[in-house]
């Protein structure tokens, strides 16, 4: 479902979604609804409500419960049940339909109008009869009073057909070369023809005699119109007993009174474009004009456009469902269009779940974007100097910035950076030449940025070459500098890597430790690869080389783990400068004390404490130490505390640490200590293994 606002009008496209093929399995159309989000949102309001090809032209019979479409190729008619909301069934004709008409208040009883000449009718089961008309039709209209069809066409005869008797009667003359469309007034029942010359004539069928004549054609020229051809009539619809619509070839649609020559109102459509379908909305006093672009919805009265749709594909009929606000259109698509106004009335019966659907909607609102404001921030108005325009009319603010005319945008911005078209324009060009450029021989050169980086992947990549090991299948596994998903990294400033960082100082001697190790592993794989004997060999030295392969990942590990150290240390030393020289700024900047009146005490005289309620006093002795060791550093006294034994601090990896605590130990306790492990040793010396004794156990059970 789509959903679109046309003058404060919500329009909503039931058909716009992605269609299903019939044969897709239960279980396909299961899977491409998790996946797909628009078939996930796809309302099928109406099951295969489609044609093979095109569809012409949709009726909705007069009790409202069935809907009926004609279409091509092949030519076809399609009957849908709306309580069933599916297909009733489908019958296949052998020419296309230029009209047809719903004679009964169902579809027991239609009438096509063929582009062979033939009229043919269709009963409930099926087809019932077909005859022939002198010239090709091109509309009908039933009169019911009395049964009789009027057929107009390529000829100046009005042509009718008596379906009670069964046999056509006198034909009606005009003085018109060719009529277009018909139609017949249900109050007063007063025929009218459209002709191509832009005349309407209207007949009375009691005594089939002309009554009026109305020159359209010169109603619908305007002041500035330029006219190529005579407008002809190609719509007609009758509202109530005095008001008359036409439609004309060049896009008008003219509204008459009846007693009167000169039209009340000229709407034109702006697309020079014929009007095929004319509809009247009674209870808002509301004209739905259509020609194949738009349809425009307009009030009778002043004119003033209500809202307007304008599908994807150009349309061939248009259906509104009575006493509802939906709208049925016949394509130049497969597809036929399914709109719901609620403005125009309420949801069918059969289909009322629609107005709690769009109440809901409208309970959450979605975010639009205007194709013609352009969104800014408070940082963009910096730039191009209109921060005076906030809290103006210009500016309207959204989330965290503004909306403001793309007009507006264009000629701030140009007048703000007027060279700013040719530095793009030169960008586009060097883009081409390098792109021309790829064509020839590449020699390798480093990008221009991260050129270190680049330098270390191409070593890298030099070694790689060369293995077996990092080939799949008979394909090199690409490298970064050939992955187009990495091209920025070396193209874009903004990627630069930033070497005077903290973090790249500390994680840089992890890095290189890394790519040593990676190309001692690499150049052992190129020799173990080289003989499948000295493969063998090298895997049963292995566990004798662990011990000292062991030793020496020991080794690297220390090593950098001292660098890490290192660089810890001299960013410490960094920051400090940084702070001392800040406080030599601020001690600068901060006047000297006036001098003392008096000399300054004496450093040897007694200080006094003061005991606040509530406390408890302890002696001055173990208070004092306390307190300076709480405004000393943690490092500060993690070192005094390594100068005292108390404890032990080491870098394990990088960003940790490990502290180690030795206990004070008296001279007593170091005493007794050293007995124990003298006595331990005295009595290793002294016992007598045992291991005799299994072996005579064993010799004596050997004899028995």
């Amino acid at each position: 479902m789509q959903i679109s606002s046309v003058n404060d009008v919500k329009i909503y496209n039931l058909s716009h979604g992605k269609s299903l093929p019939e044969w897709l399995s239960d279980r396909k159309k299961r899977q491409l609804q998790k996946k797909d989000v628009d078939i996930q949102r796809r309302i099928e309001l109406i099951q295969d409500f489609e044609m093979p090809t095109v569809c012409t032209s949709i009726k909705v019979s007069r009790d409202g419960q069935f809907l009926l479409a004609a279409g091509t190729y092949k030519p076809r008619i399609r009957c849908y049940d709306t309580y069933q909301l599916s297909l009733k069934f489908e019958r296949c004709l052998d020419s296309d339909v230029v009209a047809f008409d719903i004679l009964s208040d169902d579809y027991s009883k239609l009438v096509f109008l063929r582009p062979d000449r033939y009229v043919e009718f269709h009963s409930q089961h099926g087809h019932y009869y077909k005859t022939r008309i002198p010239k090709f039709g091109r509309d009908f209209s039933y009169h019911y009073p009395s049964c009789d069809l009027y057929f107009v066409g390529a000829g100046p005869e009005i042509y009718r057909l008596n379906l009670e008797q069964g046999r056509f009667l006198n034909s009606l003359e005009t003085d018109a070369m060719e009529n277009n469309v018909c139609d017949i007034n249900p109050v007063h029942h007063l025929f009218a023809s459209g002709t191509s010359e832009g005349k309407v004539e209207c007949w009375d069928p009691r005594v089939r005699k002309r009554v009026g004549l109305v020159d359209c054609a010169l109603g619908s020229l305007t002041e500035g119109m330029e006219v190529e051809t005579l407008p002809s009539i190609t719509a007609l619809k009758f509202n109530g007993s005095l008001t008359m619509a036409v439609g004309t070839s060049t896009g008008q649609v003219l509204l008459y009174d009846l007693r009167s020559s000169q039209p009340l109102l000229v709407k034109d459509h702006l697309y020079n474009l014929p009007v095929h379908s004319l509809i009247f909305h009674d209870p808002l006093d509301l004209v739905v004009s259509a020609d194949r672009k738009i349809i425009k919805i307009w009030n009778k009265d002043s004119g003033k456009v209500f809202s307007s749709i304008q599908p994807e594909s150009n349309i061939n009929d248009v259906c509104m469902y009575p006493e509802s606000g939906m709208l049925f259109t016949a394509n130049e698509d497969p597809k036929m269009n399914t709109f719901y106004i609620p403005a125009l009335g309420p949801a069918p019966r059969w289909c009322s779940f629609l107005d709690n659907l769009t109440e809901e909607l409208e309970e959450s609102p979605e975010s639009t974007v205007y194709d013609d404001y352009k969104f800014v921030t408070r940082k963009d108005l910096d730039n191009l100097g209109l921060s005076h325009l906030v809290g103006s009319s210009l500016l309207r603010a959204y989330m965290h910035g503004y909306f403001i005319d793309i007009r507006l945008y264009h000629k701030v911005k140009s007048i703000a950076n007027p060279f700013a078209y040719e530095e793009y324009r030169k960008d586009k060009i060097r883009q081409k030449i390098e792109e021309t450029r790829t064509q020839r021989v590449q020699i390798k050169a480093l990008p221009k940025v991260n050129k270190e980086l680049a330098l270390k992947l191409m070593e890298e990549g030099d070694c790689e070459e060369p293995l077996p090991s990092r080939k799949k299948k008979g394909k090199a596994l690409p490298t970064i500098l050939g992955d187009e998903r990495f091209k920025v990294m070396f193209e874009n400033p903004d990627y630069q890597v930033d070497e005077a960082t903290e973090e790249f100082r500390l994680l840089n001697p992890i890095v290189s430790k890394v790519s040593q190790m990676r190309k001692k592993k690499l150049r052992q794989l190129v020799q173990s690869d080289a003989s499948r004997e000295e493969k063998e060999k090298e895997d049963e030295e292995v566990e004798g080389r662990a011990s000292s392969e062991e030793e020496s990942s020991d080794d690297d590990d220390k090593s950098w783990v001292e660098e890490v150290r290192e660089q810890r240390r001299l960013l410490w030393l960094e920051a400090r400068q940084a702070r001392q020289a800040q406080n030599n700024s601020r001690r600068e900047a901060v006047p000297p004390p006036p001098p003392p009146d008096r000399p300054a005490e004496n450093a040897d005289q007694p200080r006094f404490y003061q005991i606040k309620s509530g406390e408890e006093f302890r002696s001055l002795r173990g208070v004092s130490p306390n307190r300076k060791l709480q405004k000393v550093s943690l490092e500060e006294r993690l070192k005094l505390e390594e100068r005292s034994g108390i404890s032990d601090v080491a870098d394990t990896t990088v960003g940790s640490k490990q502290m180690t605590f030795t206990l004070r130990q008296s001279e007593r306790q170091r005493k007794q200590e050293q007995a124990e492990r003298d006595h331990r040793q005295e009595r290793k010396k002294l016992r007598r293994s045992a291991g005799h004794l299994t072996a005579a156990r064993g010799r004596s059970r050997g004899r028995r």
